[in-house]
Protein backbone atom coordinates (compact mmCIF):
# COMPACT_ATOMS: atom_id res chain seq x y z
CA UNK A 1 0.00 0.00 0.00
CA UNK A 2 1.27 3.48 -0.86
CA UNK A 3 2.40 5.94 1.79
CA UNK A 4 0.99 9.45 2.09
CA UNK A 5 4.30 10.76 0.69
CA UNK A 6 3.61 8.97 -2.61
CA UNK A 7 0.19 10.58 -3.01
CA UNK A 8 1.68 13.97 -3.93
CA UNK A 9 0.32 15.83 -0.92
CA UNK A 10 1.75 19.19 0.08
CA UNK A 11 4.29 19.33 2.91
CA UNK A 12 1.75 21.11 5.09
CA UNK A 13 -0.77 18.32 4.57
CA UNK A 14 1.81 15.60 5.28
CA UNK A 15 2.56 17.27 8.61
CA UNK A 16 -1.15 17.63 9.39
CA UNK A 17 -1.81 13.98 8.51
CA UNK A 18 1.03 12.85 10.76
CA UNK A 19 -0.14 15.07 13.63
CA UNK A 20 -3.66 13.67 13.27
CA UNK A 21 -2.31 10.15 13.82
CA UNK A 22 -2.76 8.73 10.32
CA UNK A 23 0.03 6.23 9.64
CA UNK A 24 -0.79 5.22 6.06
CA UNK A 25 -3.62 5.82 3.59
CA UNK A 26 -6.54 3.44 3.29
CA UNK A 27 -7.05 1.41 0.12
CA UNK A 28 -9.63 3.94 -1.08
CA UNK A 29 -7.37 6.93 -0.43
CA UNK A 30 -4.48 5.26 -2.24
CA UNK A 31 -6.65 4.64 -5.30
CA UNK A 32 -8.42 7.98 -5.66
CA UNK A 33 -6.16 10.79 -4.41
CA UNK A 34 -3.72 10.63 -7.33
CA UNK A 35 -6.66 10.59 -9.76
CA UNK A 36 -8.24 13.58 -8.04
CA UNK A 37 -4.91 15.43 -8.02
CA UNK A 38 -4.79 14.79 -11.77
CA UNK A 39 -8.13 16.57 -12.24
CA UNK A 40 -10.26 13.49 -12.98
CA UNK A 41 -13.96 13.22 -12.11
CA UNK A 42 -14.24 10.43 -9.54
CA UNK A 43 -17.08 8.40 -8.02
CA UNK A 44 -15.83 6.67 -4.87
CA UNK A 45 -17.99 3.80 -3.57
CA UNK A 46 -16.86 2.37 -0.24
CA UNK A 47 -18.27 1.25 3.11
CA UNK A 48 -18.25 3.24 6.32
CA UNK A 49 -14.74 3.44 7.75
CA UNK A 50 -12.98 3.29 4.37
CA UNK A 51 -11.70 6.85 4.73
CA UNK A 52 -14.04 8.67 2.35
CA UNK A 53 -14.33 11.87 4.39
CA UNK A 54 -10.58 12.10 4.99
CA UNK A 55 -9.95 11.55 1.28
CA UNK A 56 -12.38 14.35 0.46
CA UNK A 57 -10.72 16.78 2.88
CA UNK A 58 -7.20 15.91 1.72
CA UNK A 59 -8.19 16.32 -1.94
CA UNK A 60 -9.67 19.76 -1.32
CA UNK A 61 -6.88 21.09 0.90
CA UNK A 62 -4.25 19.78 -1.50
CA UNK A 63 -5.83 21.81 -4.31
CA UNK A 64 -6.47 25.06 -2.44
CA UNK A 65 -3.02 26.35 -1.59
CA UNK A 66 -4.10 29.85 -0.57
CA UNK A 67 -7.00 32.31 -0.40
CA UNK A 68 -7.41 34.32 -3.58
CA UNK A 69 -11.07 34.88 -4.45
CA UNK A 70 -14.20 36.30 -2.84
CA UNK A 71 -16.32 33.65 -4.54
CA UNK A 72 -16.02 30.07 -3.22
CA UNK A 73 -13.87 27.58 -5.10
CA UNK A 74 -15.22 24.39 -3.53
CA UNK A 75 -18.85 23.40 -2.92
CA UNK A 76 -19.48 20.25 -0.89
CA UNK A 77 -23.08 19.04 -0.61
CA UNK A 78 -24.04 16.86 2.37
CA UNK A 79 -27.34 15.20 3.38
CA UNK A 80 -27.85 17.01 6.70
CA UNK A 81 -26.41 19.46 9.20
CA UNK A 82 -24.91 16.72 11.40
CA UNK A 83 -22.78 15.22 8.64
CA UNK A 84 -21.90 18.73 7.46
CA UNK A 85 -20.61 19.79 10.85
CA UNK A 86 -18.53 16.62 11.15
CA UNK A 87 -16.98 17.33 7.76
CA UNK A 88 -16.17 20.92 8.73
CA UNK A 89 -14.48 19.60 11.89
CA UNK A 90 -12.38 17.30 9.69
CA UNK A 91 -11.37 20.28 7.56
CA UNK A 92 -10.28 22.22 10.65
CA UNK A 93 -8.31 19.21 11.93
CA UNK A 94 -6.20 18.91 8.77
CA UNK A 95 -6.12 22.53 7.62
CA UNK A 96 -2.83 24.22 8.54
CA UNK A 97 -3.58 27.26 6.37
CA UNK A 98 -5.42 29.44 8.86
CA UNK A 99 -6.32 31.94 6.13
CA UNK A 100 -8.50 29.40 4.31
CA UNK A 101 -12.15 30.31 4.85
CA UNK A 102 -14.58 27.44 5.46
CA UNK A 103 -18.31 28.01 5.86
CA UNK A 104 -21.29 25.82 6.72
CA UNK A 105 -24.55 26.57 4.94
CA UNK A 106 -27.43 24.79 6.68
CA UNK A 107 -31.03 25.40 7.67
CA UNK A 108 -31.23 26.37 11.31
CA UNK A 109 -30.84 29.32 13.63
CA UNK A 110 -28.96 31.49 11.11
CA UNK A 111 -31.22 33.24 8.62
CA UNK A 112 -30.70 32.95 4.88
CA UNK A 113 -30.04 36.71 4.63
CA UNK A 114 -27.22 36.39 7.17
CA UNK A 115 -25.74 33.50 5.21
CA UNK A 116 -25.89 35.53 2.00
CA UNK A 117 -23.99 38.39 3.67
CA UNK A 118 -21.32 35.97 4.92
CA UNK A 119 -20.93 34.54 1.43
CA UNK A 120 -20.48 37.96 -0.15
CA UNK A 121 -17.75 38.76 2.40
CA UNK A 122 -15.68 35.97 0.85
CA UNK A 123 -15.29 32.23 1.43
CA UNK A 124 -13.14 29.46 -0.05
CA UNK A 125 -14.99 26.25 0.89
CA UNK A 126 -18.75 25.93 1.33
CA UNK A 127 -20.20 22.82 3.01
CA UNK A 128 -23.97 22.86 2.57
CA UNK A 129 -27.17 20.89 2.31
CA UNK A 130 -28.49 21.00 -1.29
CA UNK A 131 -31.71 22.85 -0.44
CA UNK A 132 -29.92 25.57 1.53
CA UNK A 133 -27.24 25.99 -1.13
CA UNK A 134 -29.92 26.30 -3.80
CA UNK A 135 -31.78 28.93 -1.76
CA UNK A 136 -28.58 30.99 -1.39
CA UNK A 137 -27.85 30.54 -5.10
CA UNK A 138 -31.30 31.81 -6.12
CA UNK A 139 -30.80 34.83 -3.85
CA UNK A 140 -27.58 35.58 -5.74
CA UNK A 141 -25.57 34.97 -2.58
CA UNK A 142 -23.81 31.77 -3.65
CA UNK A 143 -21.59 32.56 -6.63
CA UNK A 144 -20.82 29.41 -8.65
CA UNK A 145 -18.63 31.07 -11.29
CA UNK A 146 -15.33 30.21 -9.59
CA UNK A 147 -16.15 26.68 -8.36
CA UNK A 148 -13.20 24.35 -9.03
CA UNK A 149 -14.56 21.29 -7.19
CA UNK A 150 -18.20 20.23 -6.93
CA UNK A 151 -18.52 17.40 -4.40
CA UNK A 152 -21.34 15.14 -3.17
CA UNK A 153 -20.60 13.52 0.18
CA UNK A 154 -22.84 10.65 1.35
CA UNK A 155 -24.54 10.95 -2.02
CA UNK A 156 -26.77 7.93 -1.42
CA UNK A 157 -28.23 9.64 1.66
CA UNK A 158 -28.77 12.87 -0.28
CA UNK A 159 -30.87 10.88 -2.77
CA UNK A 160 -32.70 9.09 0.04
CA UNK A 161 -33.75 12.48 1.43
CA UNK A 162 -35.20 13.44 -1.97
CA UNK A 163 -32.74 16.27 -2.65
CA UNK A 164 -32.02 15.36 -6.28
CA UNK A 165 -33.45 18.49 -7.88
CA UNK A 166 -31.31 21.07 -6.03
CA UNK A 167 -28.22 18.92 -6.66
CA UNK A 168 -28.82 18.88 -10.42
CA UNK A 169 -29.73 22.56 -10.54
CA UNK A 170 -26.55 23.57 -8.71
CA UNK A 171 -24.40 21.27 -10.84
CA UNK A 172 -25.82 22.75 -14.04
CA UNK A 173 -25.13 26.25 -12.72
CA UNK A 174 -21.39 25.56 -12.83
CA UNK A 175 -19.76 26.02 -16.23
CA UNK A 176 -16.62 23.93 -15.72
CA UNK A 177 -15.42 22.10 -12.61
CA UNK A 178 -14.08 18.83 -11.22
CA UNK A 179 -16.78 16.50 -9.87
CA UNK A 180 -16.33 14.13 -6.94
CA UNK A 181 -18.99 11.78 -5.56
CA UNK A 182 -18.55 9.83 -2.31
CA UNK A 183 -21.12 7.18 -1.44
CA UNK A 184 -21.58 3.82 0.27
CA UNK A 185 -23.77 2.45 -2.53
CA UNK A 186 -24.14 3.37 -6.20
CA UNK A 187 -27.65 2.46 -7.31
CA UNK A 188 -29.62 3.36 -10.47
CA UNK A 189 -31.34 6.38 -8.89
CA UNK A 190 -27.99 7.90 -7.95
CA UNK A 191 -26.46 6.92 -11.27
CA UNK A 192 -29.24 8.72 -13.13
CA UNK A 193 -28.58 11.94 -11.19
CA UNK A 194 -24.80 11.77 -11.60
CA UNK A 195 -25.02 11.17 -15.35
CA UNK A 196 -26.75 14.53 -15.75
CA UNK A 197 -23.55 16.44 -14.92
CA UNK A 198 -20.64 13.98 -15.20
CA UNK A 199 -19.77 12.68 -18.66
CA UNK A 200 -17.05 10.06 -18.12
CA UNK A 201 -16.38 9.46 -14.41
CA UNK A 202 -13.77 7.16 -12.91
CA UNK A 203 -15.71 4.69 -10.76
CA UNK A 204 -13.61 3.39 -7.86
CA UNK A 205 -15.30 0.77 -5.68
CA UNK A 206 -13.94 -0.74 -2.47
CA UNK A 207 -15.64 -3.72 -0.83
CA UNK A 208 -14.94 -4.75 2.73
CA UNK A 209 -16.84 -7.85 3.80
CA UNK A 210 -15.02 -8.22 7.11
CA UNK A 211 -12.86 -11.09 8.29
CA UNK A 212 -15.35 -13.55 9.80
CA UNK A 213 -17.73 -15.34 7.45
CA UNK A 214 -20.85 -16.47 9.29
CA UNK A 215 -22.48 -19.83 8.61
CA UNK A 216 -25.90 -18.89 7.25
CA UNK A 217 -28.81 -20.09 5.18
CA UNK A 218 -28.54 -19.58 1.43
CA UNK A 219 -29.47 -15.93 0.82
CA UNK A 220 -30.66 -14.42 -2.44
CA UNK A 221 -31.47 -10.81 -3.25
CA UNK A 222 -33.90 -9.17 -5.64
CA UNK A 223 -33.38 -5.45 -6.27
CA UNK A 224 -36.36 -3.43 -7.54
CA UNK A 225 -36.78 0.30 -8.20
CA UNK A 226 -39.69 1.04 -5.87
CA UNK A 227 -42.17 -0.21 -3.26
CA UNK A 228 -45.02 -0.99 -5.67
CA UNK A 229 -42.75 -3.13 -7.82
CA UNK A 230 -41.68 -4.93 -4.65
CA UNK A 231 -45.33 -5.80 -4.01
CA UNK A 232 -45.66 -7.10 -7.57
CA UNK A 233 -42.57 -9.27 -7.11
CA UNK A 234 -43.87 -10.70 -3.83
CA UNK A 235 -47.15 -11.67 -5.48
CA UNK A 236 -45.35 -13.17 -8.47
CA UNK A 237 -43.02 -15.27 -6.31
CA UNK A 238 -45.82 -16.58 -4.12
CA UNK A 239 -47.90 -17.48 -7.18
CA UNK A 240 -45.70 -20.57 -7.49
CA UNK A 241 -47.48 -22.74 -4.93
CA UNK A 242 -45.29 -25.75 -5.65
CA UNK A 243 -42.08 -24.02 -4.55
CA UNK A 244 -43.58 -21.67 -1.95
CA UNK A 245 -45.71 -24.24 -0.18
CA UNK A 246 -44.81 -23.04 3.34
CA UNK A 247 -43.24 -19.60 3.64
CA UNK A 248 -42.83 -16.80 6.19
CA UNK A 249 -42.93 -13.17 5.04
CA UNK A 250 -41.30 -10.66 7.40
CA UNK A 251 -42.41 -7.01 7.45
CA UNK A 252 -41.47 -4.11 9.73
CA UNK A 253 -44.88 -2.54 10.35
CA UNK A 254 -48.54 -3.40 10.70
CA UNK A 255 -49.25 -1.15 7.70
CA UNK A 256 -46.93 -3.18 5.47
CA UNK A 257 -48.38 -6.41 6.87
CA UNK A 258 -51.86 -5.33 5.85
CA UNK A 259 -50.64 -4.05 2.47
CA UNK A 260 -48.82 -7.30 1.70
CA UNK A 261 -51.81 -9.34 2.90
CA UNK A 262 -54.23 -7.54 0.58
CA UNK A 263 -51.80 -7.80 -2.32
CA UNK A 264 -51.21 -11.55 -1.92
CA UNK A 265 -54.81 -12.43 -1.06
CA UNK A 266 -56.30 -12.86 -4.51
CA UNK A 267 -57.50 -16.46 -4.26
CA UNK A 268 -58.08 -18.64 -1.19
CA UNK A 269 -58.42 -16.51 1.95
CA UNK A 270 -57.09 -19.31 4.15
CA UNK A 271 -53.80 -19.51 2.25
CA UNK A 272 -52.46 -16.25 3.71
CA UNK A 273 -52.59 -15.46 7.41
CA UNK A 274 -50.96 -12.96 9.77
CA UNK A 275 -49.37 -13.72 13.10
CA UNK A 276 -51.90 -12.59 15.68
CA UNK A 277 -52.17 -8.85 16.03
CA UNK A 278 -55.09 -6.82 17.45
CA UNK A 279 -55.49 -4.76 14.29
CA UNK A 280 -55.99 -7.76 12.02
CA UNK A 281 -58.80 -9.57 13.83
CA UNK A 282 -59.90 -12.73 12.04
CA UNK A 283 -56.99 -12.68 9.60
CA UNK A 284 -54.51 -13.57 12.34
CA UNK A 285 -53.52 -16.75 14.19
CA UNK A 286 -52.59 -17.23 17.82
CA UNK A 287 -49.28 -19.06 17.40
CA UNK A 288 -46.88 -20.26 14.74
CA UNK A 289 -47.56 -23.93 15.47
CA UNK A 290 -51.09 -23.53 14.10
CA UNK A 291 -49.56 -22.33 10.83
CA UNK A 292 -47.17 -25.28 10.65
CA UNK A 293 -49.99 -27.77 11.17
CA UNK A 294 -52.53 -26.09 8.89
CA UNK A 295 -52.77 -27.89 5.52
CA UNK A 296 -54.47 -24.90 3.88
CA UNK A 297 -52.26 -22.04 5.11
CA UNK A 298 -49.01 -21.60 3.18
CA UNK A 299 -48.03 -17.92 3.74
CA UNK A 300 -47.52 -16.46 7.21
CA UNK A 301 -46.91 -12.71 7.54
CA UNK A 302 -45.01 -11.67 10.66
CA UNK A 303 -44.45 -8.13 11.91
CA UNK A 304 -40.83 -8.04 13.09
CA UNK A 305 -41.58 -7.06 16.66
CA UNK A 306 -43.77 -10.16 17.05
CA UNK A 307 -41.10 -12.74 16.31
CA UNK A 308 -39.22 -13.00 19.62
CA UNK A 309 -39.46 -16.52 21.09
CA UNK A 310 -40.93 -17.92 17.87
CA UNK A 311 -39.93 -21.38 16.67
CA UNK A 312 -39.21 -20.85 12.98
CA UNK A 313 -37.68 -24.27 12.42
CA UNK A 314 -39.25 -26.56 9.81
CA UNK A 315 -40.14 -23.50 7.73
CA UNK A 316 -37.96 -23.80 4.61
CA UNK A 317 -38.33 -20.32 3.10
CA UNK A 318 -38.17 -16.83 4.61
CA UNK A 319 -38.96 -13.73 2.55
CA UNK A 320 -37.82 -10.38 3.89
CA UNK A 321 -40.27 -7.95 2.33
CA UNK A 322 -38.80 -5.31 4.64
CA UNK A 323 -35.21 -5.18 5.86
CA UNK A 324 -35.15 -5.09 9.68
CA UNK A 325 -33.99 -1.81 11.18
CA UNK A 326 -31.92 -3.83 13.65
CA UNK A 327 -29.20 -5.76 11.79
CA UNK A 328 -28.99 -8.36 14.55
CA UNK A 329 -32.63 -9.27 13.99
CA UNK A 330 -31.90 -10.22 10.39
CA UNK A 331 -28.77 -12.16 11.33
CA UNK A 332 -30.66 -14.19 13.94
CA UNK A 333 -33.06 -15.33 11.25
CA UNK A 334 -30.45 -16.42 8.72
CA UNK A 335 -27.80 -17.95 11.00
CA UNK A 336 -27.64 -21.69 10.35
CA UNK A 337 -28.80 -23.38 13.55
CA UNK A 338 -28.80 -27.04 12.48
CA UNK A 339 -27.92 -29.30 9.56
CA UNK A 340 -31.64 -29.65 8.86
CA UNK A 341 -31.65 -26.03 7.65
CA UNK A 342 -28.97 -26.45 4.99
CA UNK A 343 -31.55 -26.53 2.19
CA UNK A 344 -33.51 -23.59 3.61
CA UNK A 345 -33.60 -20.29 1.77
CA UNK A 346 -33.74 -16.61 2.81
CA UNK A 347 -35.00 -14.22 0.13
CA UNK A 348 -34.68 -10.45 0.49
CA UNK A 349 -36.55 -7.89 -1.60
CA UNK A 350 -35.03 -4.42 -1.62
CA UNK A 351 -35.48 -1.11 -3.39
CA UNK A 352 -32.59 1.02 -4.62
CA UNK A 353 -32.84 3.17 -1.50
CA UNK A 354 -32.45 0.11 0.77
CA UNK A 355 -29.16 -1.02 -0.77
CA UNK A 356 -27.12 0.65 1.97
CA UNK A 357 -28.78 -1.62 4.55
CA UNK A 358 -27.96 -4.63 2.37
CA UNK A 359 -24.29 -3.57 2.20
CA UNK A 360 -24.11 -3.31 5.98
CA UNK A 361 -25.69 -6.76 6.43
CA UNK A 362 -23.19 -8.26 3.99
CA UNK A 363 -20.29 -6.69 5.87
CA UNK A 364 -21.51 -8.05 9.21
CA UNK A 365 -21.89 -11.62 7.93
CA UNK A 366 -18.72 -11.54 5.81
CA UNK A 367 -20.45 -12.64 2.60
CA UNK A 368 -22.56 -11.24 -0.21
CA UNK A 369 -26.13 -12.14 -0.94
CA UNK A 370 -26.61 -13.68 -4.36
CA UNK A 371 -28.15 -11.05 -6.65
CA UNK A 372 -30.85 -12.51 -8.90
CA UNK A 373 -32.11 -11.21 -12.23
CA UNK A 374 -35.63 -9.85 -12.08
CA UNK A 375 -38.19 -12.22 -13.68
CA UNK A 376 -39.19 -11.39 -17.23
CA UNK A 377 -42.83 -11.48 -16.15
CA UNK A 378 -42.43 -8.86 -13.44
CA UNK A 379 -44.41 -5.68 -14.03
CA UNK A 380 -42.26 -2.67 -13.14
CA UNK A 381 -44.36 0.14 -11.68
CA UNK A 382 -43.57 3.57 -13.04
CA UNK A 383 -42.87 6.50 -10.75
CA UNK A 384 -45.52 9.15 -10.16
CA UNK A 385 -45.92 11.93 -12.72
CA UNK A 386 -43.96 14.28 -10.47
CA UNK A 387 -41.06 11.87 -10.25
CA UNK A 388 -41.16 11.19 -13.97
CA UNK A 389 -40.02 14.75 -14.49
CA UNK A 390 -36.99 13.99 -12.33
CA UNK A 391 -36.12 10.51 -13.55
CA UNK A 392 -36.30 8.42 -16.69
CA UNK A 393 -39.39 6.29 -17.18
CA UNK A 394 -37.37 3.09 -17.56
CA UNK A 395 -34.30 2.15 -15.54
CA UNK A 396 -31.45 1.93 -18.12
CA UNK A 397 -29.63 -0.70 -16.10
CA UNK A 398 -32.49 -3.17 -16.33
CA UNK A 399 -32.59 -3.68 -20.09
CA UNK A 400 -35.90 -4.11 -21.90
CA UNK A 401 -39.38 -3.26 -20.76
CA UNK A 402 -41.47 -5.51 -18.52
CA UNK A 403 -45.06 -6.57 -19.14
CA UNK A 404 -47.82 -8.19 -17.16
CA UNK A 405 -48.80 -11.78 -17.96
CA UNK A 406 -51.52 -14.10 -16.82
CA UNK A 407 -50.98 -15.86 -13.50
CA UNK A 408 -50.65 -19.28 -15.14
CA UNK A 409 -47.59 -18.01 -17.07
CA UNK A 410 -45.80 -16.44 -14.12
CA UNK A 411 -43.08 -19.09 -13.73
CA UNK A 412 -39.62 -18.21 -15.03
CA UNK A 413 -36.24 -19.88 -15.16
CA UNK A 414 -35.43 -18.23 -11.81
CA UNK A 415 -38.18 -20.09 -10.02
CA UNK A 416 -37.43 -23.46 -11.54
CA UNK A 417 -33.79 -22.95 -10.55
CA UNK A 418 -34.78 -22.13 -6.99
CA UNK A 419 -37.09 -25.16 -6.95
CA UNK A 420 -34.18 -27.38 -7.95
CA UNK A 421 -32.05 -25.82 -5.24
CA UNK A 422 -34.75 -26.38 -2.65
CA UNK A 423 -35.42 -29.99 -3.66
CA UNK A 424 -31.84 -31.14 -4.30
CA UNK A 425 -29.85 -28.97 -1.90
CA UNK A 426 -27.48 -27.76 -4.67
CA UNK A 427 -27.25 -24.28 -3.24
CA UNK A 428 -23.58 -23.59 -3.82
CA UNK A 429 -23.84 -23.83 -7.62
CA UNK A 430 -25.19 -20.27 -7.83
CA UNK A 431 -23.05 -18.65 -5.16
CA UNK A 432 -21.33 -15.44 -6.22
CA UNK A 433 -18.95 -15.02 -3.26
Amino acid sequence: MASFEKLKLTKQLLIAVSNAGFVQPTELQSKILTRINGGQDVIAVAPEGAGKSTALVLAVLNKLKFTEEIAPRVLVLVPDIESGELLIDAFHTLNRNRNLRIMGLFNGETSLDTHVLELTDGVDIVVATPDRARAAYLKLGLNLNKIQMFILDDADLIIKKGLQLPVVELARGIIKTQHLVFTEVYHPKLQHIVEQFIDIPNLIEIEDLGNEQLDTLEQILYQVPNFKTKLNLLYLLLADKEVFDKVVVFVNSTFNAETAYKNILKSDEQEVIILNHPEFGDTGIQNIQDFKLSPKSRVLIIVGQQEEQLDLSQLPIFIHFDIPEDDSQYLKRVILKSDDQKDHLAITLCTDLELLQIKKLEQKQGKKMQLMDLPDDLYIEKESKKKKEEEEEDDPTRGGAFHEKKAKNLKTHNYSAREKIRLSGKISNKRLD
